[in-house]
């Protein structure tokens, strides 16, 4: 199993750790380095600044929105980022949600989410590999572009610039067993929101016979420290907004993934009382034991024992989500 170092998108301001903390991970052999984005920074700046100060580490989106961008301009981005660093990107994708798709793109979410996703996947394979002109007859991704309120001038056209991996990794961040299905057949891996390892089965059986060579890389806050409960606080913190206000009373994917892994009723009351503006009681009201088991935090020894549990699973790459220097470097050793 394999360590990245999972950055996350900046809050209020640019975090002055991100380029430190990865140049501490490149050089305790850390496989990859990932950024993401939601309604702020965007994903593939912070990641160029990056590799440009960087040498070997892999360079990762987890994720960058579909909604963001048409599917050719991430090719593009892709593409461009690879060349910079010497063929070293990794271009992790997802769909968001109808609240950010809608509220912060100002683009309706679509009717078939996997139709849309499997349609963007076809068009940034078909820039990658460069074998003609990118043609799609999509109904979400069309190209050219067909529609009624269309010239009809449009061209079939394929890159200028070569791309220099025609075979650059694409991973998708699924959360529905149906989307994890499928994710399993169009894409080189897999970024799992939450990843608790005895708890498998709440992606459905698509994990029991992956493809040879596909990635299963969740991210996993990470913490070296005595006093576990604190440890968690940051976990139940982030769990509090995504379960809570990362979607609708009626549409949450978030909370629906946490009822699949056996908290249903904890998940609706977090929801309840985030959407009710008690935020600070929407976080208590995480359970300890969930926060625990999609988490590594705790005395070394607990990291230790708890690691192996990772091991065994199907998770080719945990992506550690912390800014502390010392828990990177153990967990590093505790991984040799």
């Amino acid at each position: 199993m394999r360590l990245g170092l999972a950055l996350g998108y900046w809050g209020r301001s640019p975090s002055a750790d991100q380029v430190p903390l990865a140049q501490e991970a490149e050089r305790l052999g850390y496989h990859s380095v990932w950024t993401a984005e939601s309604w702020g920074s965007d994903a593939f700046t912070p990641l160029t600044w990056i590799a440009a100060r960087t040498s070997r580490i892999r360079l990762g989106t987890a994720v960058a929105q579909m909604a963001a961008r048409s599917p050719t301009t991430t090719a593009m981005h892709a593409l461009t980022l690879d060349h910079l660093s010497g063929g070293r990107m990794m271009l992790g994708l997802g769909l968001s949600g109808p609240q950010v798709v809608e509220g912060w793109y100002g683009r309706p979410f679509p009717k078939s989410p996997l139709t849309a996703t499997r349609e963007y996947v076809d068009v940034v394979r078909q820039v990658l590999r460069r074998e003609g002109p990118v043609e799609l007859d999509g109904r979400f991704h069309s190209h050219p572009y067909r529609g009624a309120d269309g010239t009809g001038l449009g061209r079939a056209l394929k890159p200028i610039t070569h791309p220099l991996r025609a075979d650059l990794p694409v991973l998708l961040g699924a959360e529905g067993p149906k989307n994890v299905a499928q994710t399993t057949r169009i894409a080189d891996g897999w970024l799992p929101l939450y990843w608790a390892p005895n708890r498998p089965q709440a992606y459905g059986a698509a994990l029991d016979d992956l493809p040879g060579g596909f990635l299963v890389a969740p991210m996993a806050r990470a913490q070296v420290c005595d006093d576990v409960a604190e440890g968690l606080l940051p976990v139940k913190a982030m769990l509090g907004f995504y379960i809570g206000g990362m979607g609708h009373a009626a549409r949450n994917f978030h909370a629906d993934l946490m009822g699949r892994m056996g908290f249903e009723e904890e998940a609706r009351r977090i929801q309840r009382l985030f959407l009710e503006g008690r935020r600070a009681e929407a976080v208590a009201a995480v359970p300890d034991a969930f926060a625990d088991e999609i988490s590594l935090v705790g005395p070394r020894e607990r990291i230790a024992e708890r690691l192996e549990s990772w091991r065994k699973g199907p998770v080719t790459d945990l992506l550690v989500l912390s800014p502390d220097p010392r828990t990177l470097r153990v967990l590093a050793e505790l991984n040799s």
